[in-house]
């Protein structure tokens, strides 16, 4: 049934032309913020230790830790899925909005405990955010599903960067508790600007049957036409049947031609997503472990996250040439190279192993999940994202994990980095038994 009703599609209901890449630019704020939240607590865990009023050690850190992580991992099953039903712009507004405003609630924490209760919560948004971006990202740059998905997670770790940078200015000056301010005031900007001109998505809008608006924005946007289903041009390997239907998405993911390979990006997501938050929660105390001080540790935080912008960007195009699927197989292989070679003690040569190994871990999950982006059909890609997702924040929640429980052994530097690397080398391996989309 066709409807003309313009309600809740944002700005695109407007005659006029607009750029898909302003579009893409949202959704790249959006996962900044979402990079900034990846990172700071790795920045301030060193000061929390420090920190005399609360008494802390590493495993009440991992607490904390967890809890956020556990937060994400419920966020992006559930969000994920219901963007596929409630649509991706609300979502993402909502979850945006959400998470910036519980961040900020952590600069009040009064206690450990209340720390990790405001984690958790601003995790439920958090968890939604990035697979409805991909989601969006992935929509209105058809053509170039890899390298859009790889340009548009820069965004996550330049925020990763630019917390590593805010941690080097603000910690010692003024504390941790800054962190949490700073990190947030983006979103002011933010979310007016999506509510202004984030639209949304045509393809989500021809699979609820609102065909009239989905028209009317794939053409103000440049896109072409999107009918309700294309299992032909979107998931070559997808059974025609099932993924008609727009009512259940999450059954797409286990239809018969699907579940292998469901299973297969879940396993890949797990492992990438523990390389992930592990190196990000832990390198700088792992680095004061190995005899680095404090500044060099942050440094080197910073160091890896810019070769996670470097590599996504590289990885992007690679993606788009060769196929994500492809790709991924050789980025996880050469993570886990060179996490191998950081075990080796070096004074100037461990900034460029650092680099290198960024350049590798953090591209790697994200071609997953242009993978995923790729295989799927539309009316099931934010599920099937969000699963990815939340699956691989179970990953995350082992890796700061397997990383304290090293801490606390002693044996974090160098057996942590010899651990990761199998990690890496279990994730080339769980996509390897994924179905090539044909």
């Amino acid at each position: 049934m066709r409807t003309n009703t313009t309600r809740a599609t944002g700005p695109a209901a407007h005659p006029a032309s607009r750029s898909a890449r302003f579009v893409i630019a949202l959704c790249w704020v959006a996962v900044l913020l979402d990079g900034f939240d990846l990172v700071v607590l790795g920045t301030v865990n060193p000061a929390l230790l420090d920190y005399a009023a609360w008494n802390v050690d590493a495993g009440s850190l991992t607490v904390i830790s967890t809890a956020g992580l556990v937060g994400m991992t419920l966020g992006a099953l559930a969000i994920g899925s219901l963007t596929d039903v409630l649509g991706r712009r609300r979502t993402l507004i909502f979850s945006v909005t959400a998470f910036s405003v519980l961040t900020l609630a952590c600069a009040f924490a009064t206690s450990p405990e209340m720390l990790g209760v405001l984690r958790f919560l601003a995790g439920l948004g958090l968890g939604g955010a990035l697979p409805t971006a991909l989601a969006i990202v992935a929509e209105f740059a058809p053509a170039k599903k890899g390298s859009a998905s790889t340009t548009v997670m820069t965004g996550y770790h330049v925020g990763a960067v630019a917390t590593a940078l805010l941690a080097l200015m603000l910690l010692e000056s003024v504390g941790w508790r800054w962190m949490f301010v700073a990190g947030t005031l983006p979103a002011f900007v933010l979310v007016p600007l999506m509510v202004r001109y984030l639209p949304e998505s045509p393809a989500y809008l021809a699979v609820r049957g609102r065909h009239d608006e989905a028209e009317r924005i794939a053409a103000a946007y440049g896109l072409p036409p999107v009918t309700a289903s294309s299992p032909q041009s979107e998931a070559r390997a997808a059974d025609t049947e099932t993924t008609r239907s727009p009512a259940s998405p999450v059954r797409v993911l286990f239809s018969p031609q699907l579940v292998r390979t469901s299973v297969s990006i879940w396993v890949t997501s797990f492992m990438g997503l523990l390389l992930v938050y592990g190196l990000n929660t832990w390198l700088p105390t792992i680095m004061r472990e190995a005899g680095y001080d404090l500044g060099a540790s942050l440094s080197l935080l910073l160091v890896l996250n810019a070769g996670a912008v470097v590599g996504l960007l590289v990885a992007g195009r690679v993606a788009d040439r060769v196929g994500a699927r492809t790709a991924g197989l050789v980025w996880f292989t050469l993570a886990a190279l060179f996490l191998a070679t950081l075990s080796i003690r070096l004074p100037y040569g461990v900034y460029v192993l650092v680099f290198l190994a960024g350049c590798f871990v953090f591209s790697s999950q994200v071609l997953v999940y242009a993978f995923t982006s790729a295989v799927y059909p539309h009316e099931a890609r934010a599920t099937a994202l969000g699963w990815s997702a939340g699956v691989g924040r179970v990953g995350a929640i082992c890796g700061p994990i397997l990383g304290g429980a090293l801490l606390q052994a002693g044996i974090a530097y160098p057996w942590g980095f010899y651990a990761f690397a199998a990690v890496g080398v279990l994730g080339a391996l769980a996509l390897a038994a994924s179905r090539p989309v044909r």
